[in-house]
């Protein structure tokens, strides 16, 4: 493999890996990310680091947990002083770039949202906050360069760069055809954006959808799309580029535009086999509240859909990823004709996935079903021929050591990430043999009276999941019940496989600790 390689990574946001054609979808049309695959390598499971935004992304940037790299929540950002590989690119030679989302730190310009610890249990600093147990606050200067509220305020606002290694930055916020940060200055006509200003959306029910009045043409994955093919056409640099496309979309709310409204149809969409099924007290608890008329479905939380509002919901992110494979198709041509094809390769993947109806639930949540935690990944190379799959288990902080190790890039000390080129390359057929997903809750919600950790093992053939301190434990056998309907855990008789699940999980964490910072000298 040669030093100069070019880097394509487009990425999505909140699309399950089964709602691409390539990935066996039957009813969307994706023609051209199907056709990376069908070209390139195309990995079956790999699984996020985390399900939220926030921590996966700081964990796909830095090769390292969240619990390891400190961004372990939606919330917290990743600290400036992190090494992402973006910066060791920058550093090797690069030409390094960013389109679109990043959210490697908070964007709503909103407080938390969640309850801190009582003033008798620490101190607090001048804000009346906790003191953190580190001087470094993670907040004020440097840490306010995706917060839409200043995009709005001010002018003059905009990314400090060096952004974690991004050179430049064309930075979009928040999602729909809400999103902020540049996309509105370039916009200007603002007043065609959000649900206020939306158009007659007809019978659609589902929460979070409304008919947007932007064309096709003024929508966010146009204008990220647009931006992409003009850096593209302007690069004159000898040096080598990654750059990285991150369309917000299909992340709710579902506002696709023009003829990707109504390009498929509700009635079409087939619901997931464990629709309405399956059982756990997160489940019941929706259940119940939606039962009650109680629940909030309005929000980044979890929600129980009706089956009318489910197959909109679907339809409606399908339209969503056409547009953005339509884009690609741009993207992809505009290579072609700058010459650079055969010198770059193309990668895809979403950050994490969405529920989409299975067990009749919507958005992301502490249920770590399939559907969340499994995501897309093509890694298509220039030249390449074929379509490649692989089965390995794979983890997305696998992602930045792989680019590393394809552009002859040395790793930084503390990646926890494993390159995936020998895979891609043939030279081994083997990877992990687990892995582990971190999920910390700071909110409070879901019948639940104080924040909670959820920690699952992907294994061969089973998923474990524990969330503490309320004692669910959930054991899956994803070969002889795919769709998670059966908790081996609640059943008797199986005994040794909860406890040899248990101490592989143990183990897994164990291995996942961080072993740096190295000493500085001898104790």
């Amino acid at each position: 493999m040669s030093d100069k390689i070019n880097f394509l990574y487009i990425m999505v946001d909140q699309a399950r890996a089964d709602f691409l054609g390539c990935y066996g979808n039957k009813n969307i049309k994706t023609p051209n990310i199907d056709a990376l695959a069908n070209r390139g390598a195309m990995f079956e499971r790999l699984y996020v680091a985390s399900p939220f935004c926030m921590p996966t992304r700081a964990a796909m940037m830095t090769g390292r947990m969240p619990s390891v790299n400190g961004a372990r929540t939606n919330g917290t950002p990743l600290s400036l002083e992190s090494r992402t590989f973006v910066s060791s690119l920058m550093e090797d030679g690069y030409d390094t770039a960013l389109i679109g989302k990043c959210h490697l730190q908070n964007m709503t310009g909103l407080p938390r949202a969640y309850t801190p610890p009582s003033a008798e249990k620490c101190s607090k600093d001048a804000d009346g906050y906790p003191d953190q147990p580190t001087r470094s606050p993670l907040t004020g200067e440097g840490y306010d360069n995706e917060n839409s509220l200043l995009w709005r305020e001010d002018p003059e606002h905009s990314v400090k760069t060096p952004y974690y290694g991004f050179q430049q930055v064309d930075l979009c916020t928040l999602h729909g055809d809400n999103v902020g940060a540049e996309y509105p200055r370039w916009l200007k006509n603002t007043e065609l954006t959000g649900k206020n200003n939306s158009l007659d959306k007809g019978d659609i029910t589902t929460p979070q959808a409304w008919r947007t009045a932007l064309s096709e043409e003024e929508y966010p994955t146009a204008y990220i799309g647009r931006k992409t093919i003009e850096w593209l056409e302007n690069q004159q640099s000898d040096d080598p580029f990654f750059l990285q496309c991150s369309f917000p979309d299909p992340h709710h709310p579902f506002t696709p535009p023009g003829k990707y409204w109504d390009m498929y149809d509700a009635d079409d969409i087939e619901l997931p086999e464990s629709f309405d099924k399956g059982t756990s007290p997160i489940l019941n608890h929706m259940r119940e509240e939606f039962a009650a008329g109680i629940a909030n479905r309005d929000s980044t939380l979890p929600y129980v859909v009706t089956k009318k509002e489910a197959r909109e919901a679907i339809a409606l992110t399908y339209g969503m990823i056409t547009m953005i494979d339509d884009w690609i198709g741009k993207i992809i041509d505009t290579l072609q004709e700058q010459d650079l094809l055969d010198n770059t390769v193309i990668i895809f993947s979403s950050d994490h996935g969405d529920y989409m109806a299975n067990h009749g639930i919507m958005l992301k949540g502490p249920l770590h079903y399939q559907g969340l935690i499994r995501i897309p990944f093509i890694w298509s190379e220039p030249k390449a021929k074929k379509e490649t799959r692989f089965d390995q288990l794979c983890s997305a902080i696998d992602i930045g050591p792989s680019i590393m190790n394809r552009s002859n890039t040395p790793p930084y000390y503390g990646i926890q990430g494993r390159s995936l080129c020998g895979l891609i390359d043939g030279t081994t057929n083997k990877h992990r043999e687990e892995v582990l997903i971190e999920d910390d809750r700071e909110v409070i919600y879901l019948g639940f009276s104080e924040p909670q950790r959820v920690r699952t093992m992907i294994t061969e053939q089973y998923r474990m999941t524990m969330t503490n301190p309320a004692g669910i434990y959930e054991l899956f056998d994803l070969k002889n019940d795919p769709h998670e309907l059966n908790n081996l855990w609640e059943e008797e008789g199986n005994e040794d496989l909860k406890n040899d699940m248990t101490k592989r999980m143990l183990e897994l964490i164990c291995e996942m600790q961080d072993w740096s910072p190295l000493p500085t000298g001898r104790a």
